[in-house]
């Protein structure tokens, strides 16, 4: 082909490969600075907040594998994150602090006499909702569509009564307190990144391909040779781990946990975050969980009595709620596919963005 240079084009990809890296290297640093400046300079509520964030973050992306990667409409999240949070918290207690919450039912050994720290903690807590996603997996994927919906639902309700039930292993409804808070934002955000880069990488391979395939049209995904059982397991064991150490992370946060804590409500937060972010979109889901959890704070201000132009208001209960409804109406009215879609952040897309607003402005 006549214009052709082999070289140069290859030599201009390297040198795209390495911006993009040296960006995203440095967006990492900019985030551990600010991290490090928060957890040196904030407040409890600030660092708080911030943590919440980072759990919101794993709990979305996980989420966003199983629903918008693969198209499966699995409504049983609660379960996984009940495990892991659970598993966790018993782990991390000490045998005197379950001894003086366990009153009328001593814990079951050897859980009892267990100890750990907080980083072995949240992998059981990970490898323990796995297991489950695996002994799960069987039954959920030999359905498709409402039935799979049908049956997370189920399987998340039959967790969250046996914990409700069980008071040798999770103190039934009393719960378990005096959970250990998290002492670092390093804790929460470094496994909301790990999450980040573990589904990023796996949607752009080949497996996350398949996976996508599956998701359009797993007929033809079949004809062509692709094993829709085996690659729908792999992102709903995965899913399901990282639910697991999100749960661990969220019962250490908010120090302490009860059955009530882990209904079809909290599926059905995420349900909303992946929705509004864009199914499909990993960007979308961290962008959509960052929105949910800071807007969720911020609101709270419409409910506070306040002075405007001379006149007291009062504060209305609920209000927070309604306005927060008629954003999620607006997204939904005016963005079909959320607000990314099923689009991908990249420094190129942006670079082009920014160089095609430079050039509108030098014509007007």
């Amino acid at each position: 082909m006549r214009g052709w240079r082999p070289g140069v084009r290859a030599s201009s990809l390297a040198a795209l490969m390495t911006r993009s890296t040296w960006l995203t290297l440095a967006a990492m640093a900019l985030l551990a600075l600010c991290l490090a400046a928060a957890e040196r300079f904030g407040n409890e509520y600030q660092v708080r907040l911030l943590h919440n964030v980072a759990v919101f973050i794993t709990l979305a992306v996980s989420y966003h594998l199983i629903n918008g990667v693969c198209g499966q409409l699995h409504l049983g999240p609660n379960a996984f994150i009940t495990l892991g949070a659970y598993t966790a918290a018993l782990l991390t207690l000490t045998p005197a602090e379950k001894a003086a919450t366990f009153l009328l039912t001593p814990l079951i050994w050897p859980l009892r006499e267990v100890s750990l720290p907080l980083a072995p903690a949240l992998l059981a807590g990970g490898l323990v909702a796995a297991g489950f996603g695996v002994l799960t997996g069987f039954p959920v994927f030999r359905v498709r569509g409402d039935y799979l919906a049908i049956v997370t639902l189920g399987f998340g309700e039959v967790v969250r009564v046996a914990a409700n039930n069980l008071q040798g292993l999770t103190n039934g409804p009393l719960g378990l307190k005096g959970l250990h808070p998290l002492d670092s934002l390093w804790w929460s955000w470094g496994v909301a990144g790990l999450t980040v880069l573990v589904v990023h990488r796996l949607k752009n391979s080949s497996f996350g391909r398949a996976m996508q395939a599956i998701r359009e049209d797993e007929t033809a995904a079949r004809a062509m040779g692709v094993d829709a059982f085996r690659h729908l397991m792999l992102a709903y064991v995965l899913s399901a781990f990282f639910f697991g150490v999100g749960g661990g992370l969220l019962a250490h946060l908010i120090t302490t946990i009860s059955p009530g804590l882990f209904s079809f409500f909290l599926t059905f937060q995420l349900l909303i975050i992946i929705v509004v972010g864009g199914l499909g979109s990993t960007t979308g889901a961290v962008l959509s969980a960052v929105f949910f959890t800071l807007a969720g704070e911020w609101l709270r201000v419409v409910e506070e009595p306040r002075q405007v132009f001379g006149l007291m208001v009062p504060g209305i209960p609920g209000l927070r709620l309604v306005i927060f409804s008629l954003l999620l109406l607006l997204v939904i009215l005016f963005f079909r596919r959320g607000l990314l879609g099923r689009r991908e952040f990249s420094w190129a897309a942006l670079g082009a963005w920014l160089s095609g607003g430079r050039r509108s402005k030098s014509r007007g």
